[in-house]
């Protein structure tokens, strides 16, 4: 019997139960079990007018998911680069900066549509390798390199704009950007789907093809499994390094162009405090900070969660000071819940 185990004594050995811990479940599912909370929340607590529940309005769920779709974005990057153990706070800058250099290459430097988007991503890229080849090559700490990183973004983007807002207006000629360009602030299909958030999906099932089903992706787990080991089995680790944080320039350079073309101009300002809003996500979503583990999907559930939960507490008329401590609060709590399950398999080892 080839299948069956068999003990000493020559008799079949019945095979151990298999032990689910509880407080693991909930942190695997906790950006999915924490939507649905919210949802519940924004139901019974929501304001009514005329008998109907505001939170339920068609236009307040395409506000809630076009408010979502930028930090979204820039979310789906930081998934990689914190399965690799890595942190990235340059992301909030590096849409200002992206923002700054689409609007001035369209409206001061007459480029067209297809020339600037590339140009953008190219830099996006180009400053997130620059992070990750510089954090990898010295060993210095992601959280230092990218705060300085952020500084550098934050710092070339008032370069470029002269600390001045840089206005987009539409139409032919010089001084004015493609009125293609304008579509990134439209809704699709009845007037119901943000344009933006077409692109924060697209993005997020592309990411999740890539995390899931390539070399890279397994790569990308296994280095933030256990980076000697992952050495040691030939995986290219500064290489996948390197480009974790290229991905997430790029992600914060697309969320650059989505929010200049929502809003018709570009800031040095914009993007501030994005970072933390992605990583919350990102943590809220089930990805460890310790690295190894997560999932595309629990982030898109935890950008929309914030994302509802920021839009239940703006109906009741809930300061921003309230809003931030509650999402502070998530935060610590989604932390917490990572260690205790993280000790308990430590302690079962």
């Amino acid at each position: 019997m080839s299948g069956e185990k068999v003990s000493e004594a020559g008799g079949p050995v019945a095979a151990a139960p298999v032990h689910r811990d509880p407080l693991a479940l909930v942190v695997r599912f906790q950006s999915l079990i924490g939507l649905v909370v919210v949802a519940i929340g924004g139901i019974i607590f929501s304001p009514r007018r005329h008998g109907q529940i505001l939170f339920l309005d068609p236009d307040n769920i395409a506000n809630i998911v076009r408010a979502v779709s930028e930090t979204g974005i820039i979310a789906i990057g930081m998934t990689f680069v914190i399965i690799t153990a890595g942190i990235d706070l340059s992301v909030g800058a590096v849409l200002g900066l992206s923002s700054v250099v689409t609007a001035s290459m369209m409206i001061s430097g007459g480029f067209g549509l297809i020339p600037t988007i590339l140009a953008v991503l190219v830099m996006g890229i180009v400053f997130g390798a620059i992070q990750g080849t510089i954090s990898t090559r010295f060993r210095l700490e992601p959280f230092i390199v990218t705060l300085a990183g952020l500084q550098a973004a934050r710092g070339l983007a008032l370069v470029v704009s002269g600390n001045q807002y840089i206005n987009i207006s539409y139409g032919e000629g010089p001084g004015l950007a493609p009125p293609v360009f304008a579509v990134l602030g439209e809704r699709l299909f009845n007037n119901t789907v943000p344009v933006a958030t077409i692109v924060f999906i697209v993005f997020a099932a592309i990411a999740t093809i890539v995390l899931n089903t390539t070399r890279f992706g397994r790569y990308v787990f296994a280095v933030g499994g256990n980076e000697r080991a992952a050495r040691i089995s030939g995986v290219p680790v500064s290489m996948v390094k390197i480009s974790v944080y290229a991905i997430t320039g790029f992600a914060a350079a697309l969320a650059g162009i989505v929010h200049a073309g929502q809003f018709n101009f570009g800031s040095a300002n914009d993007g501030m405090g994005y970072e933390l809003t992605a990583i919350a996500a990102v943590v809220i979503g089930g990805t460890s900070l310790f690295g190894g583990a997560g999932s595309m999907v629990g982030t898109v559930a935890g950008t929309i969660m914030l994302g509802a939960l920021a839009n239940i507490l703006q109906l009741n008329n809930i300061t921003p000071a309230m809003q931030l401590l509650a999402t502070a609060a998530i935060i610590v709590l989604a932390a917490v819940l990572q260690s205790l399950v993280r000790r308990r398999e430590g302690l079962g080892r």
